[in-house]
């Protein structure tokens, strides 16, 4: 069995910073791509950023420039450092990843974790 679990969120002022952690575990071959999602309220659940298991990255237009998605893949982790934080990155964060249990890969999910930006 294989678990995703967030850390990290929290309440923050605008303009300040967070740090995510998605720490996979259980019987794992292999994990391909990490990702963070969001949802805010009323809202879709959205792509934030994603790694792939060589370091290639791909970022929402709209957290460019202000986070980073980085990973260690001997803890099977992936990280989200958020800068610059605005109130409109209020959501639920969630870790996704495509991980090989046995020969074939899908596609698991956090809890979430809350990130609040408010003064």
């Amino acid at each position: 069995q294989v678990q995703l679990v967030e850390s990290g969120g929290g309440l923050v002022q605008p303009g300040g910073s967070l740090r995510l952690s998605c720490a996979a575990s259980g019987t794992i071959k292999s994990i391909w791509t990490m990702r963070w999602y969001r949802q805010a309220p009323g809202k879709q659940r959205e792509l934030v950023a994603g790694i792939t298991s060589g370091g290639s990255t791909n970022y929402s237009p709209s957290v460019k420039d202000r986070f980073t998605i980085s990973r260690d893949n001997a803890k099977n982790t992936v990280y989200l450092q958020m800068n610059s934080l605005k109130p409109e990155d209020t959501a639920v964060y969630y870790c996704n990843a495509d991980i090989m249990v046995v020969t074939a890969y899908n596609a698991y999910w956090g809890q979430g974790t809350q990130v609040t930006v408010s003064s």
